[in-house]
C-alpha cells in the first residue's frame, strides 16, 4: 500500500511540474524592443502543441540564404485565425514580422506574415496580445 502511494505522489509531482518547465513567458526568450521583418523561401513548417514553427532561408546582403526559425502560436489559435497545415509549404515566398531572440540565434516569434499572394495574417503569438495593448 504505501507503494502505491508513494507511486502516486511521485506521479502527481512530475505532472505538476510539467507545464512549468513546458511552456515560456515571450519576454523571457524574445526582445519586444528588438522588431524584426524577415524575406525569404520557406523551408520546413513544424505544424504541432505547442507552438507551429516555421523555417525560412532569407538572403543576407551577398544573396546568400540564411536559416531562420519563427515561432507562432499554437495550431489552435492559427486554426480559429483562418490557418490551416496547407496555408504555408516548402517552397512559399513569406515575409514574417516578429521579434528577435534575446539569446543571439537566428529565432523569431512571429506577429504576423504577409503570404505570396499579398494577405497579411496573424501569427497567434503570445507577444501579439500584449504588443496591442
Amino acid at each position: 500500500m504505501r507503494l502505491k502511494l508513494g507511486m502516486l505522489g511521485a506521479s502527481i509531482l512530475v505532472a505538476a511540474t510539467i507545464p512549468a518547465v513546458a511552456h515560456h513567458s515571450f519576454d523571457a526568450e524574445f526582445d519586444r524592443a528588438k522588431p524584426v521583418t524577415l524575406k525569404g523561401t520557406v523551408t520546413k513548417v513544424e505544424w504541432m502543441n505547442p507552438h507551429v514553427w516555421i523555417y525560412l532561408d532569407v538572403p543576407d546582403a551577398n544573396g546568400k540564404p540564411v536559416k531562420w526559425q519563427c515561432e507562432y502560436g499554437a495550431p489552435n489559435a492559427l486554426k480559429r485565425s483562418g490557418w490551416n497545415r496547407e496555408s504555408i509549404k516548402e517552397g512559399d515566398k513569406l515575409t514574417i514580422e516578429g521579434s528577435m531572440s534575446k539569446d543571439g540565434t537566428n529565432t523569431c516569434n512571429a506577429s504576423s506574415s504577409v503570404l505570396a499572394d499579398g494577405r497579411r495574417v496573424l501569427a497567434g503569438s503570445s507577444g501579439d496580445a500584449k504588443a496591442k495593448q
